[in-house]
């Protein structure tokens, strides 16, 4: 039998070898190793972790030095949903009978982008930053928000199918319409960036681009772009319309939220270890190239305004959560004096309970306890 002080042990090996049950390929793996190696493995420690270019044993999950990443995993995994959950009936009537042209033209152009951006921050987050991760607790998360970004496409592929929406005109549309092409181009730019197999983070130029590119897709891409992106279906919602998408999207923000705060918690972290700091003209270059892509996109999908709400809003809006995002990294606002355009839009994009049982699922959002959203 095994000696469990010293699984490796000569002893224990010589047992093993003798039992009429061992697998060649187990032999062979208890030949190749080195009885004494377990002994010279040094314990992992916390205090050794880092988020990037960290020498601990990537495979060890505790102890635990980010503790606040593990809890983000924990709370994500009570925000457990699928699109199938939520009734889409009444937007199938609402898309073909109740909707104008514009609005249709709204609708179509604002799931047009999202289906395509969320594939990109699937892609980013799983080839371009969990791989660079140096601690376990960080790459679960991110695993999870993977899952997530897929969960997040399905449910554009649910809408459009549900409602009839042509599916290769809908998905090709970032390809033909400048205004939302850029958007995809600047995020492609940026994610690319760092996907170069030569990148070497303990470069301080490489560390830089990968911290840019960093708070990009997390203050940015998701923080701003995703965060705002969603504000002209809510608009539909206020007034009766399109309230299943809505819900989907209720479902979607709530997700992106905590990927925003996880993304630039972790930035924070990034730049207190590596002690680096993004370059000032790099950020405002980044905030600019961000609000000139969001304005034009704007004015594109609300070319013309729908009640209740127009292009200088949602521009308007985006400088104001562009400023929250600036703020929680510790950074001065891009855009100082940008009010709050959509007042409603925190409440709005709340997912509530006080729903009617047999009109959609029950809407206590996590299969767990309260949400801390830390």
């Amino acid at each position: 039998m095994l000696n469990w002080d010293n699984p490796l042990s000569s002893a224990s090996a010589a047992k093993i070898s003798d039992s009429a049950m061992i697998d060649p390929a187990v032999q062979y793996l208890v030949d190749e190793l080195d009885p004494d190696e377990l002994g010279h493995l040094e314990p992992v420690r916390a205090e050794d972790k880092r988020v990037v270019n960290g020498q601990s044993d990537i495979n060890q999950l505790a102890p635990f030095k980010y503790s606040w990443a593990w809890k983000y995993f924990l709370n994500a995994n009570k925000n457990h949903w699928t699109p199938l959950d939520i009734n889409m009936t009444q937007d199938v009537q609402d898309y073909h009978h109740k909707l104008n042209g514009n609005e249709r033209h709204v609708y179509e152009n604002v799931l047009a982008y999202l289906t395509t951006s969320d594939i990109m921050a699937m892609r980013n987050v799983g080839l371009a930053v969990m791989e660079k991760m140096s601690a376990p607790e960080l790459q679960i998360y991110q695993a999870r928000q993977v899952y997530e970004e897929a969960l997040h496409t399905w449910t554009y592929q649910h809408c459009i199918e549900t409602i009839g929406i042509e599916q290769g005109e809908i998905y090709n549309r970032y390809r033909v319409v400048p205004e939302i092409y850029s958007k995809i181009k600047i995020a492609n730019q940026r994610l690319n960036a760092v996907l170069r197999a030569d990148i070497d983070l303990t470069k301080r130029d490489d560390l830089q681009e990968f911290l840019m590119s960093y708070i990009f897709f997390a203050a940015v891409f998701e923080g701003c772009w995703f965060f705002n992106g969603f504000s002209p279906i809510f608009a539909l919602q206020r007034r009766g319309l399109m309230k299943g998408t809505a819900e989907q999207l209720q479902y979607i923000m709530r997700d992106e939220v905590m990927h925003c705060s996880f993304g630039i918690r972790t930035v924070k972290q990034i730049m207190l270890e590596e002690k680096i700091t993004p370059d000032a003209g790099a950020l405002r270059q980044m905030w600019d190239e961000a609000e000139a892509a969001e304005t034009a996109y704007a004015s594109y999908i609300l070319r013309e305004p729908m009640l209740g709400y127009n292009a200088a809003q949602h521009i308007e809006q985006f400088r104001y959560i562009a400023n929250r995002r600036a703020r929680q990294l510790g950074f001065d606002e891009p855009f100082p004096g940008a009010q709050c355009a959509l007042s409603w839009l925190d409440e709005q994009s709340n997912i509530r309970k006080e729903k009617n049982f047999f009109e959609t699922r029950v809407t206590e959002y996590q299969t767990g306890g309260g949400l801390n959203w830390g």
